[in-house]
């Protein structure tokens, strides 16, 4: 848990660092860190410490990409935190993704990350790749994906589609199936 939060910590910093200085963009997002406490006199000896978070706690983005979240689409924090998985999806190459954003205004805890089956860089994630592919699907870009110079994920995934024929095509049963688009 806490080696994942700070990761994810991490790549949240070098985002800032990037979207701070444009024009117009203003507050970033900020993961906080989470600490492991060893409690030896404790019956669990072991448990994380991070900072409170006061006011209304609301997920940004979902583990799974079933629920709809107006929050996360229409609000300044929802849409900077898309853009920070847009950005960290287009640095790792599609190899990492930071995923169950959630907190209170533009402090963020407990988030998830989807790696690659293989991992990315030698980090394995807490995440199913299915997520990274979810995200690809799902994500509609917005005014702060245009501010970083993003591109579009919608069109590459379309362009990578390639259209079926429209002509018949007999199967191995003699059954003849029309596909179209």
């Amino acid at each position: 848990e806490c080696y994942v939060q700070n990761t994810a910590r991490e790549y949240a910093k070098i985002y800032a660092a990037e979207a701070e200085p444009l024009e117009g963009f203003g507050e970033v997002p900020e993961i906080i860190p989470i600490f492991l406490v060893h409690r030896p006199a404790n019956n669990i000896p072991y448990a994380t410490v991070e900072e409170e978070l006061v006011g209304e706690f609301v997920k940004y983005s979902v583990k799974d990409g079933k629920e709809i979240n107006f929050l996360r689409r229409d609000s300044e924090a929802g849409q900077k935190c898309c853009t920070f998985q847009h950005w960290l999806y287009e640095r790792t190459n599609g190899g990492l993704l930071v995923t169950d954003l959630q907190g209170v205004g533009m402090k963020l805890t407990d988030v998830g990350i989807a790696t690659l089956t293989k991992g990315y860089n030698g980090f394995k994630g807490n995440c199913s790749v299915s997520f990274i592919e979810q995200f690809k699907v799902l994500h509609q870009c917005n005014k702060y994906c245009e501010m970083l110079g993003l591109k579009s994920l919608q069109s590459t995934h379309q362009k990578q589609r390639k259209p079926m024929s429209t002509k018949s095509k007999t199967l191995p049963n003699s059954a003849t199936v029309k596909k179209t688009v």
